[in-house]
């Protein structure tokens, strides 16, 4: 297929619909309760509920929305930090856009703005690289977070930063690694999972390699997803068929895009700036081993960590909230006691709210709820788009 609208053919998502439910009729285990995928990758969830794929579905499959969004996972007080050093008089603080109405325990970025912070919206760490020439007299910070996805083009920047011999600019490493995630979430008693989409973006960087232990030691299927209607469709099938099959196995539908061994430049460049941090904080589930990175010393003097002072408290999420359960998949966004009233985009309590690739926000942009319905599906009510079987 050449073309986008290749991707969204009604008459092909009927067809896997059809295989879908055909396979799903094989699965003994689909009669005694639905078969739990988790989608680990936000953009995917988005992707589900914008065209309406989880109402083609048979009611034996549910999708379980994972923590793969990276602002999501931040927590409450790694933002006091970002507006801590936003604050600073000499800062330029630099963000993606995405990241600045993240509540911390206080303000948000945009609020710290609002009250006089110097805080900016930037599409790319050069964008912060640019300012940084451009105001040799001001400390330029540029908040690095992200899985693999958005790794390289920040060590890159690093390196080119170096390169130039800028003493300006810093970054504020807050990137993290999917695998450790992944881990924490099978060992979770909580969980029951029959199979995982395994997210694109990432593994465009990482290849497909590091997911066999997902198949090999806890014995669940994982198939490697675009994020076009018919490519989680196609996936949808291709873990369906595995578990119809009795196999677990790492299956890469996103071949057009992802390559085994994953992309050797820009791991390259991660691995010369960056090294794992002993443990890292993720919002909602808690301390998890070598999950983020930090700046090995060789570029310290990028790190805004040593070369800032930063207060590094470690803040609870508001007790109404609950981000942690939505994130590892405990319970839908619209079961959170606040979805909808207290926290809404406008006045989001909690980042799923706020992210372009949050679960809740997703729920919230999509569709309203079906009260009573089965796993509370989402009724057409916005600008939901869908493919209709």
């Amino acid at each position: 297929m050449k073309y986008v609208d290749e991707f969204r053919d009604p008459e092909k998502a009927r067809t896997l619909a059809k295989e879908i439910r055909d396979l799903v009729g094989r699965i003994e285990r689909a009669r005694r309760r639905p078969l739990q995928i988790m989608e680990v990758c936000g953009g995917h969830t988005h992707s589900i509920f914008r065209y309406g794929i989880q109402q083609m579905l048979p009611d034996e499959v549910e999708f379980v929305h994972g923590p793969g969004c990276p602002v999501c996972v931040l927590p409450m007080g790694r933002v006091d930090d970002c507006v801590a050093l936003a604050e600073r008089p000499e800062v330029i603080f630099t963000t993606f856009g995405d990241a600045m109405r993240v509540p911390g325990s206080k303000k948000s970025l945009l609020q710290a703005k609002a009250d006089g912070a110097d805080v900016r919206m930037v599409y790319s760490p050069l964008d912060a690289l640019k300012l940084a020439r451009e105001n040799p007299g001001r400390e330029v910070v540029f908040f690095g977070l992200g899985f693999e996805t958005t790794m390289p083009s920040t060590a890159m920047t690093v390196l080119q930063a170096k390169a130039e011999g800028l003493r300006n600019f810093s970054l504020f490493c807050n990137h993290i690694t999917i695998i450790p995630t992944i881990k924490a979430i099978l060992d979770s008693p909580d969980m029951h999972l029959d199979g995982f989409l395994g997210p694109g973006h990432v593994s465009m960087v990482i290849g497909t390699r590091p997911y066999q232990f997902i198949a090999r030691h806890y014995g669940k299927p994982i198939t490697i997803a675009g994020f076009e209607p018919l490519d989680v469709l196609q996936a949808v099938w291709m873990v369906l068929r595995q578990i119809a099959e009795g196999r677990c196995e790492v299956e890469n539908q996103y071949g057009r895009v992802v390559p085994e061994e994953g992309n050797a430049q820009a791991l390259a460049a991660i691995h010369e700036v960056f090294e794992l941090r002993e443990f890292f904080e993720w919002r909602g589930l808690g301390s998890i081993d070598h999950s983020g990175v930090r700046i090995r010393d060789a570029y310290a003097e990028f790190d805004a960590e040593r070369k800032f002072s930063v207060p590094n408290v470690r803040i609870a999420d508001p007790k109404s909230c609950q981000c942690g359960e939505v994130l590892k998949g405990v319970i839908k966004p619209h079961e959170c006691k606040v979805f909808g009233t207290a926290c809404t985009p406008e006045t989001p309590l909690g980042a799923l709210m706020v992210s372009s690739e949050g679960a809740c926000a997703a729920y919230y942009s999509y569709g309203r709820i079906e009260l009573g319905s089965k796993h509370g599906r989402l009724q057409h009510g916005g600008p939901q788009r869908r493919i209709n079987p």
